[in-house]
């Protein structure tokens, strides 16, 4: 008897932390389904970096700012594990896509702020509703937040606020989605090399090597440090952890 693959949906996966544990999940036997704002070609090629690791992907186009999109999503969804998988379910939902506000509180916008909001706790929650009724019970939800709900960052005040949001709501959720066997969790990253933020930590030596020196293990992330993480998550072994935020940022301002 042939078993079924777990599948994975995991929003943003098309560039950075979202790529990364798309791939790695693949190594481990996961099929997927990414979603992307933009820049569908790099969503294509991680569908075809899936493949090229034996696994089935498909790529949906999501804005997570847009809670009126969620419901034709949802029902994109149900329609691919129909025709792809022959499922009604799915296993594990990862909310990643957002973007990023640098500004003093200060000079914080109230359409910055609102923008924030619509994509990194707004979205996250609505999103994660509609969904709910096709993740399989068992299942995983891993929201993302950052290092910066608990260590401060210049220029992060609204970002990191927003996604303390998030770190309440994964404990509420693990609380009410507990009777059907589903964990919640957050993983925290810290400073990690991508192009988040306009690629600031990836490319400014100077500001990288301080974040360097403020890291316990001497380095920041890489986007495969916290794909490794969000695999070990949603593994079968961390099923009796739930309602927690794990922070992975190698040990920054212990």
């Amino acid at each position: 008897m042939t078993t079924q693959p777990k599948i994975a949906i995991i929003t943003g996966a098309n560039r950075g932390l979202g790529r990364s544990a798309a791939l790695r999940l693949a190594e481990d036997g996961v099929d997927l389904i990414i979603t992307y704002r933009s820049h569908g070609e790099e969503a294509d090629a991680v569908v075809d970096a899936v493949a090229g690791l034996g696994r089935t992907a498909v790529a949906l186009p999501l804005d997570t700012g847009r809670a009126e999109s969620f419901d034709r999503f949802t029902d994109d969804v149900r329609r691919v594990l129909k025709d792809r998988w022959g499922r009604e379910s799915f296993d594990f939902l990862v909310n990643n896509a957002g973007g990023s506000l640098t500004a003093s509180f200060a000079e914080t916008t109230p359409e910055g702020f609102d923008e924030l909001v619509n994509v990194h706790f707004r979205g996250v929650y609505f999103l994660t509703q509609r969904l709910v009724p096709v993740i399989a019970d068992g299942g995983r939800v891993l929201n993302v937040s950052t290092g910066l709900t608990r260590f401060t960052g210049q220029g992060a005040s609204a970002y990191a606020s927003v996604k303390g949001a998030v770190e309440v709501l994964t404990r509420y959720l693990a609380k009410e989605l507990g009777p059907r066997g589903i964990t919640v969790n957050t993983v925290a990253p810290g400073p990690v090399a991508t192009d988040f933020a306009g690629g600031v930590i990836r490319d400014n030596e100077r500001f990288r090597a301080l974040l360097d020196s403020q890291t316990a293990l001497g380095r920041v992330g890489r986007p495969e440090d916290i794909g490794g993480v969000v695999a070990s998550l949603l593994s079968e072994n961390t099923g009796w952890i739930t309602g927690q935020r794990i922070e992975a940022s190698g040990g920054t301002l212990l």
